[in-house]
């Protein structure tokens, strides 16, 4: 009993020996006793212990408070920065669009033919026919057979036609055939789609003389197309192979994957 209680005894006899000398030394002020100093180096010890506890606590508390605050703060501004940043990408959608419209408005005002403007609404690249859907359709005067045109070149031709819709055949289709005109050379043949960009021009004789980075246009045979419109590129010419034809492949001067606005040229009288 005596071990258990031991350290609660002593804090007890410290406590009373503390009292008793500092009423002495309220009765007596003076010079502190010996007593009286052992007492301080005791207790002196315990109440800067405790006061260091009580400081860390609160300066810790302080501490959560300050934290607290912050990420409240850090919260708030992602957000602002997420607005912001939507904002942004909006503006810059714009401008990039008001890019693109103002080259369909200055392929508009070169052409000699009433042109109807659309926008891409629908893609069906992987279908087995290479087709796109405009947002345009016979209540806007589009019908089927018309030439569609974007500022960098051919794009196809309407076949098919709704109301307010209109299927545009690409010309990377494998039955889209082209009258085409090597602009250099001025050799003639049949421009035919080959499912991608790169296309192959037929029917071309072996005595013509045609070299790659030559430009591909409409010859304007045929009607459907008028002559000029640009088609691609040539990058191969080969004339290894037997027979009264060359092998010519082209790429089309469009990029299909980014297509967003075309032209549909009104060729036909009314």
């Amino acid at each position: 009993m005596f071990k258990k209680y031991l350290a609660v005894i002593i804090a007890f006899i410290l406590i009373a020996v503390s009292l008793i000398i500092l009423s002495q030394s309220l009765r007596r002020p003076g010079s502190p006793g010996v007593v009286k100093k052992l007492v301080f180096e005791v207790t002196a010890p315990v109440e800067r212990t405790i006061n260091s506890g009580v400081g860390s606590v609160g300066g810790a508390w302080r501490q959560y408070l300050f934290l607290v605050g912050l990420e409240e703060e850090n919260r708030e501004l992602r957000k602002k920065i997420a607005a912001l940043q939507g904002e942004v990408n909006t503006y810059r959608e714009m401008s990039l669009e008001g890019s693109r419209l103002k080259k369909i408005l200055a392929l508009e005002d070169s052409t000699i033919y009433p042109t109807i403007a659309a926008r891409v609404v629908g893609n069906e690249g992987s279908s087995p026919f290479r087709t796109i859907m405009i947002n345009k359709g016979s209540t806007d005067g589009v019908k089927e057979g018309l030439p569609v045109i974007s500022p960098e070149g051919v794009v196809g031709r309407v076949i098919e036609s709704s109301w307010n819709y209109s299927k545009i055949l690409l010309v990377t289709d494998y039955n889209s055939n082209i009258d085409a005109l090597v602009q250099g050379s001025r050799a003639q043949g049949i421009l035919q789609g080959g499912g991608h960009r790169l296309l192959r021009l037929k029917y071309v004789q072996r005595t013509e003389e045609v070299k790659a980075g030559e430009a591909v246009i409409t010859s304007g045979i045929g009607g459907a197309f008028p002559k000029g419109l640009m088609l691609g590129t040539v990058v191969r010419a080969d004339k290894k192979d037997p027979g009264l034809f060359q092998t010519i492949e082209v790429v089309t001067s469009v990029d299909f994957s980014k297509i967003e606005e075309v032209l549909v040229l009104q060729t036909e009288k009314e």
